[in-house]
């Protein structure tokens, strides 16, 4: 038997909904550059200055004070054509006027940030996705009560107890943990709502009637059987919130009511060289890059996310996937037409068979059918015709 019937022979093997989702994540380009721009900036932040018990490559401290590199205080970094090319000096991002490394204090904000964005983005998700699936499963009064609990969270102004509690936590020893949990308590209500609406589709499927029959527990029937139906809706709600987060974290430290000094985050470096924006512009650029390109990255990587777990939406077609798809379509037809005339070019001359229909002589006998034939009652009917007059 050859290779190639064993092949057609073998069992098509199906895909698991951690491959689907997987294989249509991969096909968003911008969500994938965005993930690895993630991954990458957070291993510079986390790995560049230590973090805990990591230790860090960068010999400098973001609390310790420098001579100045320059007398401006400018950065080092500079580029040559020369092997290796780059030369990052003693103070790439430069320094503060009395001597700050710029790229320790900007890689410590950013793990402050990052502990911000996680803490408040996973936190709010786990408060929302427990009241959301409990009021969205027993309805009711249970419901009734966890929806006005719900509304009353969602009416408080967001920005002033979020400076309150900002402006609490961010004296703490571990301002940047107690911050984001702060922030969580008031980030929950949108993904309460979105997995209430979605347990209310799913409790009624016919999955759960068979698993209830079964003998399942409600607990069971919540986190085992309805939630995985609703995890797309709460990856894509997370990193949302994980964004806002970010946002949200670099506003109020730009006000004041955030992480304070000795610490520091990239909001708090902003705050303190706004007003050197004209004469050390160094000092607000890298803060102000990283909170744009996470804040991005953030957003198409949660569209990437979507897009994967929601197969019922269609992204339009680009321009330029349109023309590539209109010429490797006019490239198949040439070929197909250059196939179909090398056949006919290849094939004997065989002569025709005669036609029925054909007229004229050396036509073939003509069939029967194809003959008129008058019908019988006007033959009959018809009178004879007339002859020469009998003498």
């Amino acid at each position: 038997m050859s290779q190639s019937a064993v092949t057609q022979h073998q069992p098509t093997r199906g895909q698991s909904q951690g491959q689907l989702v997987w294989r249509r994540f991969k096909r968003h380009r911008p969500a994938v550059l965005s993930a690895i721009v993630l991954v990458g900036l957070a291993l510079l932040a986390v790995t560049s200055i230590g973090w805990g018990p990591i230790p860090g490559w960068w010999h400098k401290s973001y609390s310790a004070l420098y001579p100045l590199a320059n007398p401006d205080g400018g950065p080092t970094f500079s580029v040559d054509s020369a092997f290796p090319f780059i030369h990052p000096g003693a103070h790439p991002f430069g320094q503060d006027d009395i001597g700050h490394d710029m790229f320790a204090m900007t890689m410590r904000g950013f793990q402050q940030s990052l502990t911000v964005m996680f803490v408040m983005g996973f936190g709010a998700g786990l408060i929302g996705v427990v009241v959301g699936a409990v009021a969205g499963y027993f309805r009711g009064w249970v419901d009734g009560v966890l929806l006005r609990v719900i509304e009353m969270t969602t009416i408080l102004p967001t920005g002033v107890v979020g400076a309150v509690l900002g402006n609490w936590a961010g004296g703490k020893g571990t301002s940047a943990v107690v911050l984001g949990a702060a922030l969580a308590l008031m980030a929950w209500p949108q993904m309460a709502r979105l997995v209430r609406g979605e347990f209310f589709a799913l409790r009624e499927r016919e999955f759960v009637d068979a698993s209830r029959l079964a003998g399942a527990s409600n607990r069971r029937l919540i986190f085992k059987h309805i939630l995985p139906g609703a995890v797309g809706v709460v990856v894509v709600q997370t990193t949302l919130l994980m964004a806002v987060s970010m946002l949200t974290e670099v506003s109020l430290s730009y006000l004041g009511f955030g992480i304070k000094y000795p610490d520091t985050s990239l909001g708090t470096l902003i705050f303190e060289y706004k007003d050197t924006f004209d004469l050390r512009p160094w000092l607000f650029w890298w803060p102000g890059v990283l909170i744009v390109a996470v804040a991005l990255a953030i957003n198409f990587l949660g569209d990437g996310l979507r897009d994967a777990f929601d197969p019922q939406q269609r992204r339009l077609p680009t321009p330029g996937r349109l023309r590539r798809a209109a010429r490797a379509a006019a490239k198949s037809a040439s070929r197909s037409g250059k196939a179909s005339i090398t056949a006919a070019d290849a094939a004997p001359n065989v002569p025709a068979e005669p036609s029925d229909h054909a007229e004229g002589p050396g036509a073939g006998t003509p069939s029967t059918a194809a003959s008129p034939v008058p019908p019988a009652d006007a033959t009959e009917s018809s009178d004879p015709p007339e002859g020469p007059a009998n003498g």
